[in-house]
């Protein structure tokens, strides 16, 4: 969009359904300071919009300037998951196989840049999450304490044959979704990321996980040991800007 419209060239989108539906946002809103190629502009983890929509809100919000053309996606609905299309699911990236682990992937895929694996190199990536150091039946044991809505944790072991950790064995959880509808999957990364912080401190490398979360008050208040529930509480006024910023970008009921 930046090219074309410095070109002065059309930009057509053919859209196509946000996978975990196009209501619900979660996730801090990425600090300007730290914009880069995989925080393009300060949104929030999950955004709830579509790529055509999410094409119309850069365009605006950043004044590009561009000659956006969206073609619409007929008979689709914000509410709607993937599942409920009737697509055939085609893998947006290697490692992205199901709508499960698109899921659960908003939450997880944050901690992927600090010395976890999740998965990537086994049949099910982003559905597991572990280390060499980490016990598993300790962590999963604390995070079903915390009765996370929608997903219960269960311990595994597992030898990744790829990424982190490569051909060693890991201690580490299965995280099942049981209840999609009230399952939210930034809160739990965030849970998982406090239980990482608190039980392993000299272990898990906190200060990489701001690469992807991109959010310098986060990162610090987890740090300082606040709760789940006092990062989402502190994040919230920024979502809530966001909300009512990418109504003018929408396109779908």
């Amino acid at each position: 969009m930046e090219e074309a419209a410095k070109n002065r060239l059309p930009v057509f989108v053919l859209d196509r359904p946000n996978p975990i539906n196009g209501l619900d946002v979660e996730g801090p809103v990425a600090d300007p300071d730290k914009f880069s190629f995989t925080a393009y502009y300060a949104i929030p983890v999950r955004y709830g919009m579509t790529i055509g929509e999410l094409a119309r809100f850069f365009n605006d919000e950043k004044h590009l300037g561009a000659d956006v053309r969206v073609i619409q996606i007929e008979n689709w609905r914000r509410s709607m998951w993937f599942d409920a299309t009737g697509l055939t699911w085609v893998n947006p990236s290697p490692n992205m196989r199901s709508l499960t682990q698109a899921t659960l992937y908003p939450g997880v895929g944050l901690l992927e840049t600090t010395n976890v694996s999740v998965g990537r190199g086994t049949d099910t990536p982003f559905e597991v999450l572990g280390a060499p150091w980490m016990d598993g039946a300790k962590l999963a044991s604390y995070l079903n304490g915390r009765r996370i809505p929608g997903v219960r944790f269960v311990s595994v072991r597992f030898k990744p044959t790829a990424s982190v950790f490569k051909n060693e064995d890991c201690s580490g959880i299965n995280i099942v979704i049981t209840d999609r509808a009230r399952f939210q999957p930034v809160l739990t990364g965030i849970e998982i990321a406090v239980a990482l912080h608190s039980m392993f401190p000299s272990d898990w490398k906190v200060d990489s996980y701001l690469r992807l979360l991109v959010n310098s008050d986060t990162l610090d208040r987890l740090k300082r040991g606040e709760t789940a529930e006092e990062l989402i509480r502190a994040w919230t006024p920024g979502l809530e800007t966001f909300r009512r910023q990418r109504t003018r970008a929408l396109l779908y009921e």
